[in-house]
């Protein structure tokens, strides 16, 4: 385990990578002893300076949600991350490459809740109950460390967690079987990736109830208006300069976005 002066020095090279763009060597290369606490917390420290800084907690990422995921990472749980007001990009934007260190895009379904949730003890019938509605999505994500990775090096940086475009159709929760929302990813109008938010833990809403119940340990509800992104169903795809990505929902619609 890290000392508290390991830890803000660990923040102090994820702050710098945010400000260069450039990545930094793996901290589990600089602190060989670094723990999944240690981890959590250089994440927590990170995310208080940002908002000290000005940004907004709009809600939270939930990453590697499939046992696949899991097992490549060697942990037996998904890992989370905080989602900041300056992460949000319209539907069709165009999006600077230069804003990331190397970006990558997934597919998953936004949770928008209504309630607050707040662990232990929650549930599927909880997350549907306090859900507002959902909403098809793509995240940014951006690794400000060099690869290869361990999980202590994702749960740092925050879970890579780096951009989010919602659209398409929002669904009340119980209007739509959420398990067999499909998607599909076009790179350059070619098809990258599909997948079916099953692939989320059995079902996406599982992925908001292991959140709340993870934070709900450390006395953290989900609050209501908070945006929490379920986890992808679909593998990573890296983005270059100049390419298009579009995300196909079938009847939730879709939502695109450009790396110029």
């Amino acid at each position: 385990m890290l000392s508290d002066a390991d830890r803000n020095k660990a923040a102090d090279i994820l702050m710098e990578a945010h400000k260069t763009k450039k990545q930094a060597v793996q901290l589990s290369t600089t602190y060989p002893d670094i723990t999944i606490e240690d981890a959590y917390s250089i994440s927590t420290i990170v995310h208080k300076r940002q908002i000290a800084a000005g940004r907004k907690l709009i809600g939270h990422k939930v990453g590697l949600t499939s046992k696949a995921m899991q097992r490549s990472s060697q942990i037996d749980e998904p890992d989370f991350g905080y989602l900041h007001d300056d992460m949000i990009i319209p539907d069709g934007a165009k999006v600077p490459h230069a804003n990331y260190c190397r970006p990558r895009v997934e597919v998953e379904l936004a949770f928008v809740l209504g309630k607050k949730l707040m662990g232990p003890g929650v549930g599927l019938t909880d997350v549907l109950a306090a859900t507002d509605y959902v909403v098809p999505a793509l995240e940014i994500v951006d690794a400000r460390v060099q690869d290869p990775r361990k999980i202590f090096d994702t749960v740092s940086d925050n879970g890579a967690a780096a951009g989010i475009v919602m659209g398409g159709r929002p669904v009340r929760p119980m209007d739509v079987d959420l398990r067999w929302v499909g998607g599909i990813m076009y790179v350059n109008s070619e098809i990258e990736e599909t997948g079916v938010a099953a692939g989320v833990l059995g079902h996406p809403a599982m992925g908001v109830a292991w959140l709340a119940n993870k934070l709900g340990t450390l006395g953290t509800p989900l609050e209501p208006g908070h945006v929490v992104l379920a986890g992808s169903f679909t593998r990573v795809v890296f983005a270059k300069k100049g390419d298009t990505l579009h995300g196909d929902f079938g009847t939730l619609g879709g939502i695109s976005l450009q790396f110029v």
